[in-house]
């Protein structure tokens, strides 16, 4: 049932629909046929948000498909979060959420942003806990639902070659990076209230760190796993503006300003670059200080990753669009092989272990080998696991159905616990709130270039080598 404020006919909610019915996993033979049963049983119902009213004569509809016996409900609040409060509240004076976790069940699924620093989120939670229980309570974040993100753990934990290697003895820092080719894409009027900072790196990639530093769990279940996670960001000291850089994509540079971010590179095949500048897109304010993009180093202050630098970089209108983790290991001790290794530098990167969430899902393991040939000439190769070379016949699955289905199946492990988020805010809320009253004007880049400038100075303090290298045309 499609429940929202805009006049819609069964019908034309069922046209909507169709449109974006998949058969990847059923018979082609089969697919018209199931797809027409599953239209058949979807309905729309005009209802305003904050009606309980609205809502309770939509309930009573239910109940009679149901004839008579509740059945299991996944409500999912696809509305923007200035709603949240008044439609769950006005679900719950309709009986939408019986309390408890057992059968027949009602789950509430609610995605990002959850807040806009801790004392929203806690204002937005204490409403929520009014309603239902944690339990029935499922918060998405799709980056955990995505293939490779989801293998991490797999990664990490049944293959004992990494498990030495994944500590401070061994890891000189970790790059986090995410960027997208596009601006605000008509998103401005909610982008500009939250920013990349908020959009991206409180969540989606806090979301991988935890993943990649936290201890392996007791056992393979939701709790163990978010408790491990939760340790990871309660060892973290929060976020300050000397360990982040902030950036604003621009048409052009004004003049007299240089540098990095100055340098358009050519824009990668297939890719086209946002036609003008953050603040000449439809809908953000004049004189706007949203950043668009974002670098930040962070510590996980454990026995594993003491002194260990994780670099964040998020960023729309860039040149290209990845979400990739680089893990970079120390240089050897031993100076051996000096002077041969062919075009790449100490320091650089010879060894990293490269995780490609997308496009083009990859694990890679970056080594030193011989260059076939007359002499000792050296070189920089990758070990490769493309997942669409190695496993052709696969689907990977999009995230959100990943989601979904778990929720269905009551499996919380790739959802956020409520710990999690205070503890995810506490780290971000200072620099926010510092960003805010200090009025920071970001750094400008040029659109479809490369990041700005400062990041390179923000990876020098902090010893990181070619922060720009995760973009094979932008490095120093």
């Amino acid at each position: 049932m499609g429940l929202a404020r805009t006049p819609l006919s069964d019908a034309a909610f069922r046209e909507r629909l169709a449109g974006h019915l998949t058969c990847d996993e059923i018979e082609a033979g089969a697919c018209s046929l199931q797809a027409g049963e599953f239209l058949q049983r979807c309905r729309y119902r005009r209802c305003e948000y904050d009606s309980a009213a609205d809502f309770g004569a939509a309930g009573s509809w239910l109940n009679v498909q149901e004839g008579g016996t509740r059945a299991n409900r996944v409500i999912y609040l696809a509305v923007p979060p200035f709603v949240f409060g008044q439609a769950a509240r006005a679900m719950s004076q309709a009986g939408f959420f019986p309390r408890g976790s057992g059968r027949p069940w009602t789950r509430l699924v609610v995605e990002k942003p959850f807040g806009r620093d801790r004392a929203s989120y806690d204002e937005l939670q204490r409403m929520l806990t009014e309603i239902c229980d944690e339990e029935q309570m499922f918060r998405i974040d799709h980056y955990l639902g995505k293939e490779v993100v989801q293998n991490l753990l797999v990664l990490r934990f049944a293959n004992t070659i990494f498990e030495p290697l994944w500590c401070r003895a061994h890891v000189h820092h970790v790059h986090i990076a995410w960027g997208e080719t596009q601006g605000v894409a008509g998103r401005a009027g909610y982008f500009d209230q939250y920013g990349i900072i908020r959009d991206v790196m409180q969540n989606h990639l806090m979301q991988i760190l935890s993943l990649l530093a936290m201890e392996r769990p007791r056992r393979l279940d939701a709790d163990a796993i978010r408790d491990e996670k939760v340790a990871v960001l309660r060892n973290m000291p929060p976020l300050d503006l000397d360990h982040l850089v902030v950036g604003q994509y621009v048409r052009a540079l004004p003049d007299g300003v240089t540098g990095t971010g100055g340098r358009a590179a050519p824009l990668a095949p297939g890719t086209e670059s946002p036609p003008c500048g953050y603040l000449e897109e439809d809908g953000v304010p004049a004189g706007s200080l949203t950043p668009t993009y974002a670098a930040a180093v962070l510590h996980v202050n454990t026995p594993r990753w003491q002194g260990v630098p994780f670099l964040f970089t998020a960023g729309k209108g860039l040149r290209r669009s990845l979400t990739e983790v680089r893990i970079h290991f120390r240089e050897t001790d031993a100076r051996l092989f000096d002077g041969v290794i062919a075009g790449v530098p100490r320091g650089s990167g010879v060894n990293e272990l490269i995780i490609r969430v997308q496009p083009d899902e990859k694990l890679a393991l970056r080594i030193v080998s011989k260059v076939p040939g007359v002499g000792l000439k050296l070189g920089s190769t990758e070990l490769n696991l493309r997942f669409r070379d190695n496993y052709p016949d696969a689907r990977i699955a999009d995230a959100y159905e990943n989601l979904l289905l778990d929720v269905v199946r009551g499996d919380r492990s790739l959802f956020i616990r409520t710990d999690e988020l205070e503890a995810a805010w506490d780290l971000f809320t200072p620099v926010l709130q510092q960003l805010a009253s200090r009025q920071i004007r970001p750094e400008p880049y040029v659109v479809g270039g490369c990041a700005p400038a400062a990041l390179d100075a923000l990876a020098a303090r902090h010893h990181i080598p070619d922060a720009q290298v995760i973009d094979q045309d932008c490095g120093t």
